[in-house]
């Protein structure tokens, strides 16, 4: 069965001619799919709210067709939950975000988990969209495809932060950056999207160079951007300090997210992307 679905994401991913990274994030979002189950809602979700006609961008799996059978159009069965929420996404794809000391680079990585959440959670019925961008919430396989068009044909951008824009109340945030700004920076842009977002999700992208700190002898470190520069006789020297600073920077992360009720999850480069995508989709479901 997981076999016949992932040749047909692939083909459906190859027909809108979106490029390999799309196709990854569907056979990931693939693999799951058949882990998990729908997210939970306690005291929402199992209240009944209202019949409406069916759009093209609704999933079919939303459809009911007890009622549809009633008459010579197609309704969807909406939940409160369903009407209320919605699942946002910023990937953050500024110059730090192109690094990668192995295989990897970290906007990769990001850009899949993004795509592969949003594919779980259209499979389920939710509605998602790229934040910036001008298409509204939609819970179907052309929202996704939009949202690979913007994030895979999108070149490296200025600002790691979310600018400023329309967003839909009640709705779930899910930020992928490497969170190397300022922390000023990042809990002014998290107070403004908690006027509207009342839950969100930070997901730590991490090269394993930056937090191992590996180097030795004379080591020549850039800014992503190509700016300033600093050369180090002996980078081993600096490691432990390093780390230590890496560290306590995470921590004050996670402690800045827990202070406006987010949730932080961090994930490596260099580790399976499925075990990131399970504890996302899980910490998203309330589990």
């Amino acid at each position: 069965m997981s076999s016949s679905l992932n040749l047909q994401y692939e083909a459906e991913a190859l027909g809108a001619g979106l490029p390999p990274l799309f196709i990854d994030a569907e056979r990931l979002a693939s693999t799951v799919h058949l882990g998990v189950h729908g997210r939970r809602k306690a005291g929402m979700g199992e209240t009944f709210w209202q019949f409406r006609r069916y759009r093209p961008e609704d999933a079919a799996a939303a459809i009911d067709w007890r009622q549809s059978g009633k008459s010579q159009h197609l309704f969807v069965r909406e939940r409160e939950w369903e009407a209320a929420e919605a699942a946002w996404f910023w990937v953050d794809r500024s110059a730090g975000m192109q690094f990668a000391s192995g295989k990897t680079k970290k906007a990769e990585r990001a850009t899949l988990l993004a795509l592969a959440l949003a594919s779980l959670l259209v499979r389920g019925g939710e509605r998602v969209a790229l934040y910036g961008e001008a298409e509204a919430p939609a819970s179907s396989r052309a929202a996704l495809r939009r949202m690979g068009h913007a994030l895979l044909d999108r070149r490296e951008v200025e600002g790691q932060l979310p600018p400023e824009s329309v967003i839909s109340r009640n709705a779930q945030f899910v930020w992928f950056s490497d969170f190397l700004s300022p922390l000023s920076d990042i809990e002014a842009a998290l107070k403004r999207l908690a006027h509207s977002a009342v839950t969100g999700q930070l997901v730590h992208i991490i090269d394993p160079a930056e937090e191992d700190f590996p180097f030795e002898g004379r080591v020549r470190f850039e800014e992503p951007s190509g700016g300033s520069h600093e050369t180090l006789g002996r980078a081993e020297t600096v490691g432990a300090a390093y780390r230590n600073r890496f560290k306590a920077h995470s921590e004050a992360l996670r402690a800045l997210a827990r202070r406006h009720g987010w949730s932080t999850i961090a994930h490596r480069t260099d580790r399976a992307p499925q075990t990131a995508l399970i504890a996302l989709y899980a910490d998203m479901s309330g589990a």
